[in-house]
C-alpha cells in the first residue's frame, strides 16, 4: 500500500515541477528579437519559420511543402496578448502556395490566413504552440488548363504546432 502512495506522490511533485518551473521562464517575450521554427500543419505537414518580434508583435515568414512538388510560403503578422509565459495571439496575413505538376501548367493559390492560438514559453529562448488557422482562398491558377471551377469562398480551418527557439 505504501508503494502506489509514494509513487503517487513522486508523481505529483514531478507534475508541480513542470508546472512551477514554466510560470517562472522568461522566454522570449519582450524586447526585439526574431525566433526560428519548425511546424507541422497550417500551411504544410512540415516546415520551417522565422519570426520577428518586438514586445507583443511579431512578423512570422514561414515555408513548407505537402510532397515535394510544390512549395507553400506564408507571411503573418500576429499580436500577442498578455505577458505571461502562455500568451494568446491572433494574425493576419498571406499564404501563397505553387504547384508544378508533370506535364500540366504551374498552379497557383492565394490564400487570406487569419491564426488564432496559443505560445507557451517553457524554458528560456524556447517555446511551443498550437493556432487554428482560419483560411480563405482569395485567387487560382488551376494546373488543369481546362479546370474553370470558381473558389468556393468556405473558410477552412487547419490546426498547426510548433517548436520556437529564440537564440
Amino acid at each position: 500500500m505504501a508503494a502506489p502512495i509514494t509513487r503517487a506522490v513522486g508523481a505529483a511533485a514531478l507534475a508541480l515541477t513542470l508546472v512551477v518551473t514554466p510560470l517562472t521562464a522568461q522566454g522570449a517575450r519582450a524586447g526585439d528579437g526574431v525566433r526560428f521554427s519548425i511546424f507541422a500543419g497550417g500551411i504544410s505537414p512540415v516546415g520551417f519559420a522565422i519570426e520577428f518580434f518586438r514586445n507583443t508583435h511579431a512578423l512570422e515568414i514561414g515555408v513548407g511543402t505537402w510532397s515535394f512538388d510544390e512549395l507553400a510560403i506564408s507571411t503573418v503578422y500576429k499580436k500577442y496578448i498578455g505577458g505571461d509565459t502562455a500568451r494568446p495571439f491572433a494574425g493576419a496575413g498571406i499564404w501563397v502556395t505553387t504547384v508544378s505538376p508533370p506535364e500540366e501548367r504551374r498552379g497557383y493559390a492565394v490564400v487570406l490566413r487569419a491564426p488564432v492560438g496559443m505560445d507557451w514559453s517553457f524554458i528560456e529562448n524556447h517555446s511551443i504552440g498550437t493556432a487554428l488557422n482560419l483560411n480563405r482562398g482569395l485567387w487560382i491558377r488551376r494546373s488543369n488548363s481546362e479546370d474553370d471551377s470558381p473558389l468556393n469562398g468556405r473558410i477552412v480551418p487547419l490546426p498547426e504546432v510548433y517548436y520556437r527557439y529564440s537564440p
